[in-house]
């Protein structure tokens, strides 16, 4: 299975539109891109440890590719926010695409330049593609958030 990882707001919207994917196997919410081992939500949430809230999406690639991974990431954000996605404000609801290899990265960037210049957003896009570092997975109570209080997702997750 692949990994992808991705940051666009609060996880729990994020993680559901992921999940409804067909080929993707399996996703979980965490915390990745700061500089505190084993952030807690507390902490993330304080803003000072540098993490965004994130999905982790393992993938079957002979179903769905990385590219129609990164389609969907453009559709469930506006990523022309800094920090922010709707109510939620800060750091950690940065939009980022955080890449596994150098073929992730090239798709990463090749995507975010093809948004770019379509002009599909009114504002230019601030996600930050970086390169993936540790991620650690967030408490119990926020993995499948939505379907764990029969929550549907927003719009067309």
């Amino acid at each position: 299975m692949a990994k992808a990882i991705f940051a666009a707001g609060c996880f729990w919207g994020i993680e559901s539109a992921f999940r409804k994917v067909d080929g993707v196997t399996s996703t979980a919410v965490g915390y990745t891109g700061g500089h505190t081992v084993n952030p807690t939500y507390e902490d993330v949430c304080s803003g000072q440890t540098g993490h965004a809230e994130a999905v982790l999406v393992e993938y079957d690639e002979g179903r769905v590719s990385y590219d129609d991974l990164l389609n969907l990431f453009w559709d469930i954000h506006d990523p022309t926010t800094l920090n922010r996605q709707g109510p939620d404000v800060g750091t950690q609801y940065r939009s980022g695409i955080f890449f596994n290899s150098p073929e992730q990265e090239q798709a990463a960037r090749t995507s975010y330049a093809a948004q770019e210049s379509a002009g599909r957003f009114p504002d230019h896009i601030v996600t930050e593609v970086t390169p993936a570092s540790d991620f650690f997975m967030a408490e119990d109570y926020h993995q499948q958030y939505f379907e764990k209080r029969g929550v549907r997702g927003h719009g067309q997750w």
